[in-house]
């Protein structure tokens, strides 16, 4: 479906796609999304996407935000993703922190293109958005891979990671230490020389690629955590009150939001701030300026750099368009009619 057929009301494929977090996972790999991630902020840095503010809602032990993005070029869609995030879900009521939707809109017409769980899409992207920092950041040869937290999208980093690097170690840490063991067991069955830690530092100390995705509200890596050359997906503070990265870290580090504007309202950046210990104009730079070539990445081996990973909207909307186009070319993907 494209923009130009809903100017033919008489032609237009009226049906709107419903997928499941289980259709998505079997028909799009982590190459897909790195790919179009990437291909997101470079068109952010051509001014050729416009983010709209994230919007919050309260919940009971957990809350909502909503984000959402638009395509000023073709395909001109928007995205809007729903999402709860309630951390207490796996413990006390078996259900994923992370739940929600993402509605995929023609932009010109305003029809219902899609609906899909936003657990893949989220997972995916984010993990789609460290490896793309971390291609134009970390050292080039980079091959021992830290995880501090380790639930869901400490897998969907490791999987994303291995698919991108020559990944040869993997240290885990997590405050529940049967989710590291059970993701050291994961690694070690794909070949990896993998270990559980006993602390987030020990994890970190002697890694060239860092992932935190944690819940904490308390930094989990200070200024001494890490060594000289390292990078950091810093992917768990996705709202005000989580905190990651220590301030002190920041400010020793060459730091690369996201988003800018956001993480300075609701990343480990804004805590820095607060802190009185950075402002928004010490960061090196956008990740989009990075892709685009205006800022440089990596230019010494000893630099460290903290990737800011707040989640945006732009990844959502590369996600979803990757998804359905591939979907849209598949007779099997559930449809339904949403208008007579």
């Amino acid at each position: 479906m494209t923009s130009s057929e809903c100017q033919q009301h008489l032609h237009v494929d009226a049906t709107t796609l419903i997928l499941t977090r289980e259709f998505i996972a079997s028909r799009v790999l982590p190459g897909a999304y790195v790919k179009a991630v990437r291909g997101v902020f470079a068109q952010l840095a051509q001014g050729q996407i416009d983010i709209a503010p994230v919007g919050h809602a309260r919940g009971f032990d957990g809350a909502f935000h909503v984000k959402s993005a638009t395509g000023l070029v073709a395909p001109r869609r928007v995205a809007i993703k729903l999402n709860g995030n309630f951390p207490e879900n796996p413990l006390h009521h078996g259900l994923p922190t992370i739940q929600g939707v993402i509605a995929l809109f023609d932009a010109e017409c305003g029809r219902l293109l899609a609906l899909m769980d936003s657990v893949e899409v989220t997972a995916q992207r984010t993990a789609a958005a460290s490896v793309v920092a971390a291609q134009l950041l970390a050292n080039p040869h980079a091959q021992r891979l830290a995880l501090i937290g380790c639930g869901m999208q400490a897998r969907y980093h490791l999987a994303a990671f291995l698919d991108a690097f020559p990944i040869r170690s993997l240290a885990c840490y997590d405050i529940h230490a049967d989710a590291a063991k059970r993701l050291v067991g994961n690694a070690v069955e794909l070949g990896i020389d993998a270990h559980a830690a006993n602390s987030a530092r020990a994890a970190a100390e002697h890694a060239d690629i860092v992932v935190t995705s944690t819940i904490s509200r308390l930094p989990v890596l200070d200024c001494d955590d890490v060594g000289a050359g390292s990078f950091i997906a810093a992917v768990g503070a996705d709202s005000p009150h989580k905190h990651e990265i220590a301030p002190g870290l920041l400010r020793r580090a060459l730091v690369v939001p996201d988003v800018l504007a956001q993480s300075c309202v609701m990343g480990d950046l804004h805590h820095a701030i607060e802190a009185g210990t950075m402002r928004a104009a010490d960061v090196h730079g956008e990740l989009a300026d990075i892709v685009a070539d205006r800022i440089a990445g990596r230019t010494r081996a000893d630099q460290i750099f903290v990737f800011d990973s707040t989640g945006t909207a732009i990844a959502d909307l590369a996600a979803a368009n990757v998804i359905f186009d591939i979907a849209q070319a598949d007779p099997s993907a559930p449809r339904f009619r949403l208008a007579a």
